[in-house]
């Protein structure tokens, strides 16, 4: 952003005869000028403001600008004061604008910060100021000087003109003359000037007294604001301390409610498995009732099986019967087996014995048949 200054009858940028020397972030206020009590936001957000310093003029100024909007342009004087009214906010009052400036800081080394600087420029004005006073103090005195020695320079040339030639007259006294009245006219004129700048001065001093009182005015009314901030101040700590209370007090309502919220979802959850089983529960029903349908026919198919069974049983006793007969017929047939087995042994015993017989005659014959 580049800021533009009136000089003479034509702008120039302020960078050429002005230089940031320090910078910050505030929130802007200016005082309500019908009130003069309460505090108007003159930007919407955090702003830079600047310290600038022309090195022309000799001169300090405090400058923010929020967007294309210049919102403070306070040229510091000796007779300023800034004003600490609390922890991140501070003001001062400049009477050429006639209004009151406040800054809002996110931190108290900010304020602190802006505080040191805005002294270290105020001396430099005061400093700057006396040695203007010293130099217009020093140029009315050498023009004094000099006024006075024109004023005794052609009373001495005239008397030596008078005690001389006409020839002398002519050649000396002439130049002088003409030498002294141009310096006289050069000296008149910057008394006239020195006189005319003491009356504007003078007419600056009227003013910065009057600005002066002004100020003192403002800075008791803002004393006083300063009590009745206060005191807002403690209502609105009162009013804090409250809502904190009442934040506690939601989030624990809001714990509780989180607490019921889960509760209920766990309960959804419940209700979603009793669904579930109350519908399988109503499916075995139904089976059950279609199960139930189907009992007649299944008692009638069990009183025929009941009488097929009796009837099995009545023909398993008579098959028990006979097969105890035929265990019987088979005891005696294994035992008539028995029998009849010792008497095959015994006959192959016989058999064997027979076999042997002839097996032997057998041998004899064949040696009968060799020997012959």
């Amino acid at each position: 952003m580049l800021l533009y200054l009136r000089k003479a009858d034509h702008w120039i940028p302020a960078t050429v005869v002005e230089q940031p020397i320090y910078t910050t972030r505030a929130h802007v206020f200016q005082i309500d000028p019908t009130t003069k009590k309460n505090w108007v936001p003159a930007s919407k957000q955090a702003v830079t403001v600047s310290y600038f310093y022309d090195s022309t003029r000799n001169s300090y100024r405090i400058i923010s600008v929020d967007g294309t909007k210049v919102i403070i342009n306070s040229t510091i004087t000796p007779n300023m004061t800034f004003t600490k009214t609390s922890q991140k906010f501070g003001q001062w009052a400049d009477s050429r604008a006639n209004t009151v400036f406040g800054l809002g800081f996110s931190s108290e080394q900010q304020l602190a910060k802006f505080a040191e600087k805005f002294q270290e420029v105020k001396d430099a004005a005061k400093l700057a100021r006396d040695k203007s006073q010293e130099k217009v103090e020093t140029l009315s005195n050498h023009s004094q000087d000099q006024t006075e020695s024109g004023r005794e320079t052609p009373s001495t040339n005239q008397a030596s003109s008078i005690n001389g030639t006409d020839d002398e007259k002519i050649s000396h006294v002439s130049p002088e003359a003409a030498v002294l009245k141009s310096e006289n006219d050069r000296l008149k004129s910057a008394v006239e000037l020195s006189n005319t700048n003491a009356k504007k001065w003078e007419t600056e001093l009227q003013t910065l007294r009057e600005n002066n009182a002004r100020l003192v005015d403002a800075l008791q009314e803002s004393s006083a604001n300063v009590e009745s901030w206060k005191k807002q101040l403690s209502a609105c700590k009162e009013e804090s301390d409250t809502l904190r209370e009442k934040i506690v007090e939601l989030e624990a309502q809001c714990k509780e409610a989180d607490q019921e919220k889960q509760k209920n979802a766990q309960l959804s959850v419940k209700v979603q498995e009793l669904e579930a089983e109350l519908r399988d529960k109503e499916q075995e029903l139904e089976n059950l009732r279609k199960q139930a349908e189907i009992i007649p026919q299944l008692m009638a198919e069990c009183e025929s099986i009941t009488n097929k069974l009796q009837a099995a049983e009545a023909k398993n006793g008579e098959l028990e019967g006979r097969i105890g007969s035929l265990q019987v017929d088979i005891d005696d047939s294994r035992q008539k087996q028995g029998n009849m087995k010792g008497e095959l042994k015994k006959f192959m015993d016989i058999l064997d014995g027979k076999i042997d017989e002839l097996h032997e005659f057998r041998q004899g014959l064949s040696k009968l048949g060799v020997d012959n």
